[in-house]
């Protein structure tokens, strides 16, 4: 099926190749912004003129990559990146974006328009939200809990079963070994509140 990407920047460049990768036919990206030179061999055009169709939503930010999926009535395809390894029994929904080198465990569970990044490790009985974040390198350790929105930066480590709340953030490189409340922004090894 023929596959527009929302999103002309960093990540949408990342998203177009992955998807290039997985086989998809990606046909030109959509962009706020345009329209814009080409990109990668594709046209850019303006968002507002999206007529319906299949659209991976490039967007970093987890709030706009919601508010997107509202905006448009799109169908939202799953991006499996070839190099991921994933076990049979995780689950991914609609619109969710697994990058290069992931590794997804026993009844892991991908929520919608979730965004799974370059090489992080998502182990078994691990819960990610809708439009939450794992960024690249990140390992979250068996039963945790990432809520919606949430962010886990480059290269963090969460502990086994520790809960993340909707909306919080954990820096980059955090060793996160307590749960994290609803809307915080932790950092640090060990991970402490940041104001």
């Amino acid at each position: 099926m023929p596959i527009l990407i929302l999103g002309a920047g960093g990540h949408g460049r990342a998203v177009c190749e992955a998807a290039r990768d997985a086989g998809m036919d990606v046909r030109g990206f959509l962009d706020d912004r345009g329209p814009l030179p080409d990109m990668l061999g594709l046209r850019v055009l303006a968002a507002d003129g999206f007529t319906g169709g299949a659209l991976l939503i490039a967007l970093g930010g987890n709030a706009a990559r919601l508010a997107a999926a509202a905006r448009f009535a799109a169908e939202l395809p799953i991006l499996f990146h070839p190099s991921a390894i994933r076990a049979g029994s995780a689950e991914l929904a609609a619109g969710v974006v697994v990058m290069p080198r992931a590794v997804l465990g026993a009844l892991a569970r991908i929520g919608r328009l979730a965004l799974i990044n370059t090489g992080a490790i998502i182990e078994h009985d691990v819960s990610v939200g809708e439009g939450a974040h794992v960024g690249p390198g990140a390992v979250l350790c068996g039963g945790v809990s990432v809520g919606e929105r949430a962010l886990v930066g480059a290269g963090a480590v969460i502990a086994p079963n520790i809960r993340v709340g909707a909306g919080a953030v954990v820096g980059a490189g955090a060793a996160v070994l307590a749960d994290v409340a609803e809307g915080a922004r932790v950092g640090g090894v060990p991970a402490r509140l940041l104001k």
